[in-house]
């Protein structure tokens, strides 16, 4: 214990000071460099009179003058941004800017007119600006300065938060607070600092739009004084190359028009929307287009009369012409339809796959659930290559444990992009079709259900800004690497010191596995209470029922447990390319991972680790557990390193994430093994859980229900 004491005081000594913070500047705090890291002043260039490279200076100089100081002409060196139309300087240069299209970047370390400089080059000057804090960012994470070449530029066109915010600002699935729009205020007051703030969150990780309402949509959303209010959020976010958006709500030709159908083949429905679209573009001329959900979960829809998703989606997208785009869900699902509920959407779009007009993107959720901690990738991806077909992940974590559970979602976004569809033969990854690359599309799109509200540190937790972040970074590039994200935000937002960096990755990296071991294990999915999704159950015994609780996805009975959804089963197998299909159907190819999604099996059935299937269970549920455990320790090591105020509440979290993975360790374990009649593994131990028990236990209030 003496030696224990001596160390942690020696490292203590040696680690910096961390001062309180509250977490509202998230990864662009700017906070000074260390004298020994090199860095040094710089004279920034004068920039043309825009609104996005004033945006782009002020923001360099805000950084640089955080990280290494207010500007020196002593120094020598100087940085230069701009476009060769607005600077020319840059245009002198000739540098090679065709690749960098209209968001791209060049920086490199040049000579002008005898002076060393970094010169910050793009077509357009939103990529200057994404230029800026790219190289912010490198000096943020330490890394050198003097001899740069960088080149880089989006692979998907529209990079895109959805907000799930309703009109009186609560969130659905939101668990940071209300919503950051204070409607009320807008238009006449949109001077709040946090829209700026947000503004430039997002430009520093690429995103470029910004869906304002939920998708569960109110007409009201459309009339014309809430068009005010996105129109005022509008010129916010205009200089950091930010358009907005709006979901439309399918009957709103009857709610707001006078109409007595919505139905979209009809020449007054037609009018309405075409007349609804130009009313919005006189006041936000650079809107970005609708999102729409619709016929699932009750909403309306084109289904509604006898009309297609085709119907629906080209209706609004020759209302909105070549102006912006109609961006078209895929979740489609009904409890009315009596066959499985992970096929429907396949089913309802591959029929029409090349019948959608060129400014409409299909947009898909990741898997055929409904973001689950593991689902296989959704079967549409490399099924529709003559449509526009987008990415849509969930960034708040609705079915991992909200705001207190500390799973990092880079591992899952990146197991879904790299994921091969096998569509054009062995490479065709899901990152591909969502690039456009696969197929030739032009118009890509990736979005993320934003996890955002009111709290100062945005998300609820500090470590769940790091989904937002590695959404924005993999939007940019799909193909990046989420370790390689995760130790960039972690330097950023916490510490550069390698004593730090390289342990609070490691647990990053392993959080999300850990949360999918004690709530889904082995392919097991939506085992979590149907309607708030936070905890297990609760289970109704007794077999299987037809509602899509619980019971109806595990299977669960004396002969078993599991999803067959192999030819024997529902087929869904059938809706993938034929390899893929084929191993997702062969006990001796489909991953482990995702076993129970696609096989019913018998409790005693052989895992590759020898054990059964029940004991493999029961180890992946108590591995959960132990996984938290080894999380609390690590983060408990890193109080030297970190502000106390950040420190402690993350502690907090990580023991209310341990308490409840016992809690969905015991449940699950109990519940199942009433079916499998088996002992549990030795060392292992489960205390009886009934529902009464369950019950008792459960969440007492679960926010954004």
């Amino acid at each position: 214990m003496r030696l224990v004491a001596i160390l942690t005081g020696l490292l203590l000594l040696t680690a910096p000071v961390a001062h309180a913070e509250d977490g509202h500047d998230l990864w662009l705090r700017y906070r000074p460099v260390e004298a020994t890291a090199g860095y040094a002043p710089a004279v920034i260039a004068p920039v043309a009179d825009t609104p996005t490279l004033k945006v782009a200076r002020a923001e360099l100089e805000r950084g640089l003058t955080g990280l290494v100081g207010a500007p020196s002409p002593q120094t020598g060196r100087v940085i230069l941004i701009g476009t060769p139309a607005s600077s020319p300087a840059i245009a002198r240069l000739a540098l090679p800017l065709q690749a960098a299209g209209d968001e791209g970047y060049l920086i490199r370390t040049l000579s002008v007119d005898g002076k060393a400089t970094t010169v910050i080059a793009a077509n357009r000057d939103v990529g200057a600006l994404y230029g800026v804090y790219r190289y912010l960012s490198l000096i943020q994470t330490r890394q050198p300065v003097d001899n740069l070449n960088i080149a880089s530029a989006p692979k998907v066109r529209l990079r895109m938060l959805n907000h799930w915010d309703n009109l009186d600002r609560s969130v659905e699935r939101g668990y940071a607070g209300q919503s950051i729009w204070d409607w009320w205020k807008l238009p006449a007051y949109s001077a709040d600092p946090r829209y700026v703030d947000y503004a430039r969150a997002n430009a520093s990780i690429g995103v470029n739009g910004t869906v304002l309402n939920n998708v569960n949509a109110k007409s009201v959303s459309l009339t014309a004084p809430w068009i005010a209010k996105a129109g005022a959020l509008a010129d916010v976010f205009r200089p950091y190359g930010i358009k907005v958006y709006l979901t439309a709500r399918f009957s709103s030709p009857i709610e707001i028009g006078g109409l007595k159908t919505a139905d979209p083949r009809d020449p007054a429905v037609k009018a309405f929307w075409k007349a609804k679209a130009d009313e919005i573009y006189k006041v936000i001329p650079d809107f970005g287009g609708f999102l729409v959900k619709a016929n699932s979960e009750g909403q309306p829809g084109p289904q509604d009369y006898g009309a297609t998703h085709v119907d629906g989606a080209n209706t609004l997208a020759d209302a909105i012409g070549s102006r912006g785009v109609v961006i078209w869900r895929a979740f489609v699902y009904s409890h009315e339809q009596p066959d499985d509920r992970a096929k429907q959407g396949y089913s309802e779009f591959k029929p029409f796959d090349g019948q959608f007009r060129d400014n409409v993107v299909i947009q898909v959720k990741n898997g055929a659930i409904d973001f689950q901690p593991r689902e296989p990738f959704h079967p549409l991806f490399g099924a529709m290559p003559k449509s526009n077909l987008g990415m849509e992940f969930q960034i708040t974590k609705e079915y991992l444990g909200f705001a207190t559970h500390l799973a990092y979602l880079g591992p899952m976004y990146e197991e879904t992009l790299r994921a091969d569809t096998f569509a054009k033969g062995k490479g065709s990854t899901v990152a591909k079709v969502v690039e456009g690359a696969l197929d030739g599309r032009k118009l890509t799109a990736m979005a993320g259900v934003a996890n955002i509200g009111v709290d100062r540190n945005w998300s609820g937790s500090h470590f769940d800004q790091a989904n937002w972040y590695v959404f924005g970074r993999l939007a940019w590039d799909p193909e990046a690497s989420s370790r390689d994200i995760a130790a960039d935000w972690a330097r950023m937002t916490f510490s550069n010191d390698k004593r730090f960096v390289t342990p609070v990755v490691d647990m990053m990296m392993s959080s999300r596995e850990t949360v999918v071991d004690y709530m889904t294990p082995l392919g097991l999915h939506h085992q979590m209470g149907r309607s708030h999704h936070y905890g297990p159950g609760p289970w109704v015994s007794g077999g299987e029922r037809a509602d899509w609780t619980s019971v109806y996805y595990a299977k669960a009975g004396a002969n078993g447990v599991g999803f067959d959804r192999t030819a024997k089963g529902s087929n869904a197998v059938a809706q993938y390319a034929a390899p893929v299909g084929a191993c997702f159907a062969d006990l001796n190819c489909v991953d482990e991972k995702d076993l129970l999604w696609f096989h019913h099996l018998p409790w005693d059935y052989r895992l590759k680790s020898g054990q059964t299937l029940w004991d493999g269970l029961v180890t992946h549920y108590s591995r959960g557990v132990a996984g938290v455990d080894a999380m609390g320790e690590t983060w408990g090591d890193m109080a030297p390193y970190v502000d106390a105020e950040r420190h402690a509440q993350v502690a907090a979290f990580l023991k209310i994430q341990r308490s409840e993975a016992q809690w969905w360790r015991d449940a699950s374990v109990s519940w199942f093994q009433t079916f499998s009649q088996r002992p549990l593994p030795a060392g292992e131990n489960a205390p009886p859980l009934s529902l009464e028990a369950y019950q008792a236990m459960s969440f007492p209030y679960a926010p954004g229900i």
